[in-house]
């Protein structure tokens, strides 16, 4: 099957004559060659090209200590060629993006290039999340297959192309059609070969209540690894890097962006070799891991999610937002407004009854906050972190009526009602512990490791999926619950799981996430009506993968109006703002001891999806009034802040200003949102110039009473009104004149 280049509706492009396959969009092109007897070479990915015709060629010498798979071209060697999908042992001393263990212990591979194939649409990752179409016409896939002729064993490499959205996905099914077992020991889900090292690695690392943090930095020889071990995304290093060159800015330079729909451990790497090029690959982590794959039998890797811009971060990170908005994220939320909620944990902590939630509920209503949300505390016997996890039974000595009838009497206040949950862990304190104490990970005679005095739950059990279930689905079916958060607070130890043989013990880890997204699966296709929230003590499993069932997630347990500058900055690189939950709190703050403005706190959290986690039965009229127009103006601007186009436009690591600026679909409305940090004595002038305006269009800044051009607004800039204390903010509105 061959297709045109040129054509506009062909995504995959195959030159049959020389063995060539070009995948197409309309900013990007990325370019594989079958080269020297069957080898899958990666030859280009960058800015658009019309046709491939080699003005680049791969070129070859005979290099010293690397080894040639043919003894008659001194030339050709796997380790100083741009390979697509490198193995393991034959001549490449390389990072190899896949290694298998045979049943004779021998781990060499060698995979040749056999056919390929290509298909409108994609093909559903089972058991896994992924970028999904709603029409077929939206994507083409190629699958190139290599095969292990001695070994009997295949590696189908899937490409599939998303033209509309300038995006690119890959993933790799391994099938042995052989008639022995082997063992997986890395199989990652992309690799790329760049024919350079002039790069610089963005990525995103950080801590609990400080997530996210941007760091930048140039790569270099050796092998720059960048990975969770923990069971989960993790708050310390985020599934997302970027290799961009030297200049490149928010609006300037090439950037290469890589995220992977994964939420357990998984393992990044930037290898700089002797001759100046990089390899990059991303994948399931390999610490601890493997997997047994019999004759007859599969494995599916997750799937990396590719994005080039030339033009800077900017385009790479808009386009994320739209894909995973439009095209990760399901169900009635994913373009549904968030609604603005109040959540009980800060002002109560474990210490509530029925009464004070509802007096909580009464001055949100009044204050026009829409989703009140009860947060943990009211199950099993739970005064505290150290007990009563996996008892999913209300308290009725903190809630009499039971969970349905403080439910019913704050829904009645125009309210609507949501509920904390944490599915995943068990407490050794419990009645699910006490009569299953084998449910947990645990390595028998080993100690059983807690943190936050809990344990983890083995969701490769079935047992243990059937009973979290029914459990869950009770409880949501037997109160008015409109919005969930699913927290995660404690990540893997001791990760063995008592339903495994002793050789497959190393599949645990896996196995437990593809049980957590079956569950998430079965409860979110119940409860289509329900907006999920993911949370894992506040950011440490913000993922791709998470987004695919739950359309937002807690962006962080630090809701300090300053902190968060740093928070959503890096955050949104590639997350869009609808799937950030971000909220006001007192101070000063329980995190940091800082004290800010309300207004400041108020506009931080307009930022992404407003909330509130604060005690408002003990506001002053003057804070009452403060909160009232902050959830009008949201209301207002709700649409744009949630789902309108993200410009960054001051970064927080740069000096002491946050801006960022969203626009609609037609420029024709935008939000422009100035944080000043620490304030300085007679200080400069500041102005902001803006983005993502129509240069040709004039736009009145509303809160001004002002009309300027767009290309002045632009190109020269907005004044900054004269910051005369510390965390001043402003939160101004521009529309196009007609």
């Amino acid at each position: 099957m061959t297709f045109d280049a040129n054509d506009k509706q062909t995504a995959i492009f195959v030159d049959e004559e020389n063995h060539h396959f070009h995948l197409k969009t309309p900013s990007t092109s990325y370019v594989m060659g079958v080269v020297n007897g069957g080898w899958l070479a990666h030859l280009y990915w960058g800015k658009a090209v019309r046709r491939w015709n080699e003005s680049a060629p791969v070129r070859y010498a005979d290099r010293g200590f690397s080894g040639n798979t043919d003894k008659n071209d001194r030339t050709f060697s796997l380790d100083t060629a741009p390979l697509e999908y490198p193995s393991y042992g034959s001549t490449d001393f390389r990072d190899p993006a896949f290694h298998f263990r045979w049943e004779d212990g021998a781990s060499v591979s060698e995979f040749r290039y056999k056919s390929y194939e290509v298909k409108q649409g994609r093909r559903k990752l089972e058991g896994l999340p992924h970028v999904y179409t709603e029409q077929e016409v939206e994507a083409e896939t190629l699958t190139i297959q290599l095969y292990d002729e001695l070994k009997q064993v295949s590696l189908y490499l899937d490409y599939v192309v998303f033209p509309d959205y300038d995006v690119l996905t890959r993933s790799v099914r391994v099938v042995n059609e052989g008639d022995e077992a082997f063992t997986v020991e890395k199989l990652t889900s992309a690799n790329v070969d760049f024919r350079s090292a002039d790069w610089e690695l963005i990525s995103l690392y950080g801590a609990h209540n400080r997530e996210r943090d941007v760091e930048r930095g140039p790569v270099r020889h050796g092998s720059t690894v960048l990975e969770s071990r923990r069971g989960a995304s993790s708050h310390q290093l985020n599934p997302f890097f970027a290799l961009v060159s030297p200049d490149a800015t928010e609006t300037n330079g090439d950037v290469y962006g890589f995220s992977f729909v994964y939420s357990g451990s998984w393992r990044g790497a930037v290898e700089v070799d002797q001759f100046s090029t990089s390899r990059v690959q991303l994948g399931l982590g390999t610490l601890d891991f493997s997997w047994e794959v019999t004759p007859g039998n599969s494995f599916q890797t997750p799937e990396v999610v590719m994005v080039y811009s030339s033009a800077g971060l900017g385009p790479m990170s808009r386009t994320y937002h739209r894909l995973y908005n439009e095209r990760l994220i399901r169900g009635r939320w994913k373009s549904e407004e968030r609604p603005i909620l109040i959540n009980n944990w800060e002002a109560t902590y474990f210490d509530f009854d029925e009464q004070k939630l509802l007096a909580i509920a009464d001055e949100a209503a009044e204050a026009g906050i829409e989703l009140f949300v009860l947060d943990d505390g009211w199950f099993g016997r739970r005064n505290d972190d150290t007990t009563s996890l996996g008892d999913w039974y209300p308290d009725t000595k903190k809630l009499p009526n039971g969970l349905k009838g403080a439910a019913e009497k704050i829904t009645s206040k125009g309210l609507r009602f949501g509920l904390w949950m944490e599915p995943e862990m068990v407490s050794a304190d419990s009645e699910l512990y006490r009569s299953h104490p084998d449910w947990c990970l645990h390595v028998p005679g080993r100690r059983r490791s807690e943190s936050r005095n809990q344990l983890v739950l083995d969701y490769g059990n079935p047992d243990v999926r059937s009973y979290i279930v029914e459990r869950l689905t009770k409880v949501l079916e037997e109160s008015p619950v409109s919005y969930v958060k699913w927290d995660m607070n404690r990540n893997m130890t001791e990760a063995s799981s008592r339903l495994l043989p002793a050789h497959r013990q190393k599949e645990t880890a896996h196995r437990y996430m593809l049980g957590v997204y079956e569950v998430m699966e079965t409860i979110t296709s119940r409860f289509p009506e329900i907006l999920f929230e993911s949370c894992a003590g506040g950011g440490g499993r913000f993922d791709p993968g998470m987004l695919y069932y739950m359309p937002q997630a807690w962006t962080s347990d630090n809701t300090d109006a300053v902190s968060r500058t740093r928070i959503h900055y890096g955050t949104s690189l590639v997350y869009p703002p609808s799937a950030m939950g971000s909220h006001v709190s007192a101070v000063p703050n329980h995190q940091v001891g800082r004290t800010t403005p309300l207004q400041t706190r108020g506009h931080m959290a307009m930022d992404m999806n407003l909330g509130y986690e604060l005690d408002p039965t003990t506001f002053t009229a003057e804070e009452k009034a403060e909160v009232s127009r902050q959830t009008a103006r949201y209301k207002e601007l709700r649409p744009l802040m949630q789902f309108g186009e993200l410009y960054r436009l001051e970064s927080p690591y740069d000096g002491e200003s946050y801006a960022v600026l969203r626009t609609n679909a037609d420029k024709s409305e935008a939000v422009f949102l100035y944080m000043h940090r620490l304030a300085d004595a007679n200080a400069p002038f500041i102005r902001v110039r803006l983005d993502g305006l129509d240069p040709d269009a004039d736009y009145r800044v509303v809160d001004l009473d002002q009309t300027f051009g767009g290309d002045e607004l632009m190109y020269t800039g907005l004044d900054i009104p004269m910051i005369t204390s510390d965390f001043q903010s402003f939160l101004w509105k521009l529309e196009k004149v007609t």
